[in-house]
C-alpha cells in the first residue's frame, strides 16, 4: 500500500531512540522528509548519518520539549526550512513513574505540556497541508490501571483526552488528531531491557501478561504511527489506537 507520504514533511519529538527513532526511519522509508529533536547532540548526529542515504531530508535539533518557547521556535524554523509541515508526532516522555513531586512535575512539563505546546505551534503550519495530521504517543498505562499508575499513567490518560478534544475542535479544518498507545515495547537501551537486567522478576511477570508471548518492537509501533499519520488514514481522527498485542483487557467502545 502506498501511504502517499512521498515528498511530505514529518516532525517527530524524541527521534534518536526506541519508538521515536523507528518512527523517523519509517517516515523516511516512505519518502517523507523528517525533522526530529532530542537532547543528545551525538545521538542526533548518529541518526542523521544513519539516514543520510535514504534520499530524503532528515534533520535533527537539540531541544528540551519542556521549554515551550524553544519548541515553538523550532516548529516555526522547521516549517520555514522544509516548506511546511504535514505530520507531527509528539513522542517524548519523561518516563517518570515513581510517585514523587519531581515525577509529577516532569510528566506534566514534558509529556503533557510538551505535547500541548507542540500541537499549538504546529496547527498553523499543518493547517496549510493537504493532508494534515497530529499524533501523540500515549500508552496502555493511560487506558487501564497497572504498575505505572501515578504520574506517568495519569498524564498518558490526559494525552488521550487532549488529542480527542483537539480532533473535535479541528475537525472542520481538516486537521486530524489521534493517539497511538503502545503496550510493552522492547528495544535496545529501553526501559524493558533495563528491567530485564535489574528487576528480572518484574520483567518476567510483565512478559507473562503478553498473550503473544513476547513484547512488541519499536518498528511495530512506528508502522502504526506512520499509517495513522498518512493520507490513507483520512477518516481516522479522535481515535486512540492500541498497538499492544492484546495486552490490555478492556473493551474499547
Amino acid at each position: 500500500m502506498d501511504l502517499q507520504l512521498n515528498g511530505k514533511t514529518a516532525l517527530v519529538t524524541g527521534g534518536t531512540r526506541g519508538i521515536g527513532r523507528a518512527i523517523v526511519e519509517a517516515f523516511a522509508a516512505e519518502g517523507a522528509n523528517v525533522a526530529f529533536c532530542a537532547r543528545d547532540a551525538a545521538e542526533i548526529t548518529a541518526t542523521e548519518t544513519a539516514l543520510a542515504g535514504t534520499g530524503v531530508k532528515v534533520e535533527g535539533a537539540v531541544l528540551d520539549v519542556g521549554d515551550g518557547d524553544a519548541v515553538a521556535a523550532w516548529v516555526d524554523a522547521v516549517a520555514g526550512r522544509f516548506g511546511g509541515l504535514d505530520a507531527v508526532v509528539s513522542n517524548v516522555s519523561a518516563l517518570a513513574i515513581d510517585d514523587s513531586a519531581e515525577s509529577w512535575e516532569a510528566c506534566l512539563r514534558v509529556d503533557l505540556m510538551g505535547t500541548v505546546r507542540l500541537m499549538q505551534a504546529a496547527v498553523p503550519h499543518v493547517g496549510r497541508s493537504e493532508s494534515p495530521s497530529l499524533v501523540a504517543i500515549s500508552s496502555v498505562s493511560g487506558r487501564e490501571v497497572d504498575f505505572a499508575s501515578g504520574p506517568y499513567a495519569t498524564v498518558k490518560s490526559a494525552l488521550i483526552a487532549y488529542m480527542a478534544g483537539l480532533a473535535f475542535q479541528l475537525a472542520g479544518t481538516g486537521i486530524r488528531a489521534n493517539t497511538v498507545s503502545p503496550g510493552n515495547t522492547y528495544h535496545d537501551g529501553g526501559v524493558w531491557q533495563s528491567m530485564e537486567r535489574n528487576s528480572p522478576e518484574m520483567f518476567a511477570s510483565s512478559m507473562a501478561l503478553n498473550p503473544t508471548g513476547r513484547m512488541g518492537s519499536a518498528q511495530e509501533v512506528a508502522d502504526v504511527v506512520v499509517f495513522v499519520s498518512s493520507p490513507r488514514a483520512s477518516r481516522m481522527t479522535g481515535a486512540n489506537v492500541l498497538a499492544d498485542g492484546a495486552l490490555s483487557r478492556g473493551i474499547q467502545f
